[in-house]
Order: structure tokens, then sequence, then C-alpha cells
């Protein structure tokens, strides 16, 4: 497995098989799964590193899943608070 980071927000990895993984577009996936999934949202809470690896279905180095699990939860992070922004808009 190759890890090539293109800039700051770009990372790609290449397996062993030649198949190569957008390390953002996996954020994303898992973004939706969590938000879409009581149940995973719960275990994304629990065990984030695990429940990450169940949904991409990759074993990833350390490093790599690390930095998808925190694209995850500033993800939700930022959801949230766009949603309580525009509760807020909606009062004035």
């Amino acid at each position: 497995m190759t890890v090539f980071r293109i800039n700051c927000d770009t990372i790609i990895v290449i397996h062993h098989g030649g198949e190569i993984m957008d390390i953002k577009g996996k954020v994303d996936e898992v973004v939706k799964k969590v938000q879409s999934d009581p149940s995973v949202a719960k275990n994304f809470e629990k065990e984030p590193v695990k429940t990450v690896e169940g949904i991409i279905g990759v074993d990833l180095p350390d490093d790599v899943i690390n930095n998808v699990v925190d694209g995850v939860k500033a993800k939700i992070s930022a959801d949230k608070a766009g949603g309580i922004v525009d509760k807020i808009k909606g009062l004035f």
C-alpha cells in the first residue's frame, strides 16, 4: 500500500492490487452512513476506527485511518453547526 498526499485536502491510497482510493470521497461516504443510520452513529462514537474500517471495507495504516476519522468528525461537526446557524437565521 502506498499513500500519497496531494495537498492538505487530498490523500490518495494505492492498494497492493493497484486500486486507488480517494480518502476525501471515503470521508463523505462514512459521513453519509453515520448521519443516516443511528446504530452506525452510536458505533462511531464508541469505536470510530473500527466503524470507519467496517464501512469502507479496507484496513488502512493508522495515520490514514486517523485522518479519515478526524475528517468525518470535522464534517459532522460542521454540518451540525450549519444547521444551528440556519435555525438562528430563521428567527430573524
